[in-house]
This record gives C-alpha cells, sequence and structure tokens, in this order.
C-alpha cells in the first residue's frame, strides 16, 4: 500500500507532473546507465516529451526540470537558487555534467524534443530518453510517464498486470484497504479513527518517530511556502506578467478592522493559498499536496484552523494523515494526474482531502469524514485543466483559493449530517474518473481548450 507519504512530497514548482515528475525521470534514467554500465560510454541524450508534456511542457518548466534531472538533483533537495544557476549554465555552454560526473555535449534547444505528434501510449505525460555513444550508436532506451503527484513509472511498469487497472494493497500493513468502503469497515470493527488506521499501516513502513518527523517537515514546508509567499512581491515569470496579489492582500487584513466572520473567513483562506500557489508559478519549493498545481488548499486550511499560538501538534499530524489516507484511495482508484482526470484530479482532490482532514480535526467520525471528502470532491466534479499560456497561473492560483473555500464548507455540512450520505465516498471517486476518461483532451492540461484558447495572452 502506498504512504501517506508519497502523496505528501517536497518538491519544487510550478508542476507535480510536469516538473517534479521529469527531475525523477531525468535522475532514474542517469541512474539506470551507471547501472548498466554505459555512463562512459555516452556522449549524447536525447529527451523527447510527449502529449500533455510537449503541449505546456515549455510554460511548466519541464526542459528546465529535464535538465535538473540529467545533472542528478532530486526535487526534495535542490536549492532552487543553485538549480537555476546550473541549468542556465547549461543553456549558455551547451554541455551537461551528467549525473554530476561526465561530460557531454547537450543543447537543450536540440536534445529536448516536443513531440506534438506521437500520442503516448499509457498515459498523458510520455517522456522517452535514449543514450547514444560517439558513433551515434543507440546505447539505452527508455520510456517513462509522470503520472501525477510527482509519482512515475516506466512503461515495463505501467505494462504489468494490475487486477482492474488498480493499485493493489500491499497484505504486509496491518489495515490494508483497496476502498473507501474497506477503510470504514476496518474503523467500525476496530473501533479506530481514519487516522488511527493510516498510522498502524505507516508504522509497519518505519518507526512512528520517523513518520512524525517527516509528516512535521511537510506541514513545516508548508507553513514555509506560506511566509515566502505573504511577503514577496512582483510578477510571476513566464509572460502574462500575472501579479503577486497576496501580499497585498495580506497587507489589507493586518491594516484593516476585522470584518464579519464570513468575510475575514475567505479573506484568509484566499491569501494564504495564492500565497503558496504563487510561490510555486515562481518554481520555488512546495509541497505536492497531491500536486503542485493544488499545493495551496491543504496548507491554507491548516494554517486557518490548526496553526498558530496555540497549535496542537497532534492536530495537524490527525489532518495531515486523514488528508493522505482520503488522497491514497483517489491515487489508487483513479488518478491525481491533471493531463488525465483534468483539474478535478488536482484541486477537486486536494478539496476533498482537506475537507477530510479539517472534519477528522473536528471530531467529526469515520463516516462524516467520508462524507466531507465526499462533498469536496462532487462540487468539483468535471472540472477543467485549462492553464493559460501552459504557465501555472491562470486559473490555478484562484481556483486554489477557492477550492479552500469549499473544503471548509463541504467538512461544516459534514459535520451537520448525521446520516450516511446519499452518495458514498467510492462512488464521487469512480465519478471522478469515468468523467476524465470522458473529457475531451482540449481540457487536460494540453492548453487547447477553454480559457487557454480564449483569454489573449499578453
Amino acid at each position: 500500500m502506498l504512504s501517506v507519504l508519497d502523496i505528501f512530497r517536497v518538491g519544487i514548482g510550478p508542476s507535480s507532473s510536469h516538473t517534479v515528475g521529469p527531475v525523477r525521470i531525468g535522475a532514474r534514467f542517469v541512474k539506470s546507465l551507471l547501472r548498466e554500465k554505459f555512463m562512459n560510454q555516452t556522449a549524447k541524450v536525447v529527451v523527447e516529451l510527449q502529449g500533455s508534456l510537449a503541449f505546456t511542457g515549455k510554460g511548466h518548466a519541464t526542459p528546465q526540470a529535464v535538465i535538473l534531472g540529467l545533472l542528478g538533483y532530486e526535487p526534495e533537495t535542490l536549492d532552487p537558487k543553485a538549480a537555476e544557476a546550473d541549468v542556465a549554465q547549461v543553456y549558455e555552454r551547451h554541455k551537461l555534467l551528467l549525473g554530476g560526473q561526465a561530460e557531454i555535449v547537450f543543447n537543450p534547444d536540440v536534445h529536448i524534443v516536443f513531440d506534438y505528434e506521437t500520442p503516448p501510449e499509457l498515459h498523458p505525460n510520455g517522456m522517452v530518453a535514449k543514450a547514444f555513444d560517439d558513433a551515434g550508436n543507440l546505447l539505452r532506451e527508455q520510456t517513462y510517464y509522470s503520472t501525477g503527484g510527482g509519482f512515475i513509472a516506466s512503461k515495463i511498469q505501467l505494462e504489468s498486470p494490475l487486477e482492474n487497472d488498480l493499485v493493489q494493497p500491499d497484505m504486509n500493513v496491518p489495515y490494508p484497504f483497496g476502498s473507501a468502503a474497506e477503510l470504514l469497515a476496518i474503523c467500525a470493527q476496530k473501533g479506530l479513527q481514519i487516522h488511527d488506521v493510516i498510522y498502524a499501516n505507516e508504522d509497519a513502513k518505519r518507526p512512528r518517530s520517523e513518520t512524525d518527523a517527516q509528516l512535521d517537515n511537510i506541514f513545516k514546508v508548508m507553513m514555509d511556502s506560506i511566509d515566502r509567499g505573504l511577503n514577496r512581491e512582483g510578477i510571476l515569470p513566464g509572460g502574462l506578467e500575472v501579479k503577486r496579489r497576496a501580499p497585498g492582500i495580506w497587507q489589507k487584513l493586518h491594516c484593516a478592522p476585522a470584518s464579519n466572520e464570513r468575510e475575514q473567513l475567505f479573506d484568509w483562506l484566499n491569501v494564504y493559498a495564492m500565497a503558496v500557489n504563487e510561490e510555486n508559478a515562481a518554481g520555488s519549493q512546495v509541497v505536492t499536496a497531491p500536486t503542485n498545481g493544488a499545493a495551496g488548499i491543504i496548507p491554507a486550511v491548516l494554517r486557518h484552523y490548526c496553526a498558530g499560538e496555540n497549535m496542537i501538534v497532534q492536530n495537524v499530524r490527525k489532518f495531515l494523515l486523514t488528508a493522505g489516507g482520503i488522497g491514497l484511495l483517489y491515487k489508487q482508484r483513479a488518478s491525481i494526474s491533471g493531463a488525465e482526470m483534468g483539474c478535478q484530479g488536482e484541486v477537486g482532490v486536494a478539496c476533498s482531502m482537506a475537507a477530510g482532514g479539517l472534519a477528522a480535526v473536528w471530531g467529526a467520525s469515520p463516516e462524516q469524514v467520508a462524507s466531507a471528502a465526499e462533498i469536496g470532491m462532487e462540487h468539483n466534479l468535471g472540472l477543467t485543466c485549462d492553464p493559460v499560456g501552459g504557465l501555472v497561473q491562470i486559473p490555478c492560483i484562484e481556483r486554489n483559493a477557492i477550492g479552500a473555500v469549499k473544503a471548509v464548507n463541504a467538512a461544516r455540512l459534514a459535520l451537520h449530517t448525521p446520516d450516511q450520505m446519499k452518495v458514498s465516498l467510492d462512488q464521487v471517486i469512480e465519478t471522478m474518473r469515468q468523467t476524465g476518461l470522458d473529457m475531451s483532451s482540449k481540457y487536460k492540461e494540453t492548453s487547447q481548450g477553454g480559457l487557454a484558447v480564449n483569454v489573449v495572452e499578453c
């Protein structure tokens, strides 16, 4: 069974599937060259981007991500400023230190190919890496897929048989579950809350102290991204001339007298979510939650309801474990990739996760937590991914602010509903999956439809 620490990952913006995934793919390809003892023979590397990686790769910084991966960087540990300087050197010198070891000729404008014609076979985010020797002989070729949320897989991995095309539960954990119904049944039979079940499964993978330390670090990175975003003014990169708005809203909140409770709530959630996603759009460090494009929703809700002077660490962990458990269901039963599901698979899933996590902190029963998560997704069904200019800015930044408000309302509605909801969490996840499959590719992170074609780029 996947870990919640697979759902929450530290990385860099602007995209988990188009930036974080390609960094990992590049690094994995280099490791394969080392493993197969091709490193010393490699004179040239060519990377072909297919599907959504080709159509919106430039706006999502995919070429830079490819370079970072080939240099041997890992998303969790790289320093964005140092990485930016190294990428600039590659563009200037047309040379690359492969895996930090062997220098090869590498011109990004030549050796990174945007293949708009070849449809990827197994996932919309396809990437083919090839290594050649001095004579032009192919040493190694591997097809990879960036499957959303920073997850990656080789073609071989995705072609391995999976019953019902779902990720199967790992039986080495005490409470394996493959559906919300199974998870709720475990809670009922064992008298546990959802976060208790997730904790127990995580305990089978590592000591509790390590899990807590990683959860605490995830929370810290989330809060740091909010703090940076609240204080960094200026224009976001990419050419749309989008101005950072979070600092201005932040100043107004501190300078203006308190408004009514509803307006104040909206303002706080809006400013926190926008701060994170403006940082993400600038290529800064954020947490995939469950993706970069939806990285602001969970931190915003956490900041407003679980942080502050009276913060209870256990509530933060409860929130993340519960939200992460819900995220596992979406990852296992559908997808968290905008290129597969549209934005319902990103902002919709993040809204669902945040709703469930907050409901848990507010003392909801497992059934109410599932209801909160269901409500959070139900009202994001069909949400398209149509980024203007291929940038994770319009409508992505505001969409996170709206998603945070929806998540809180979903949690409140669930707590006001003592009976089982008519629509189950499993049903809404399956509906999202079917909707995503039916959705035109124009609306799935290709910038070929919707706002992306109706908004004139500046």
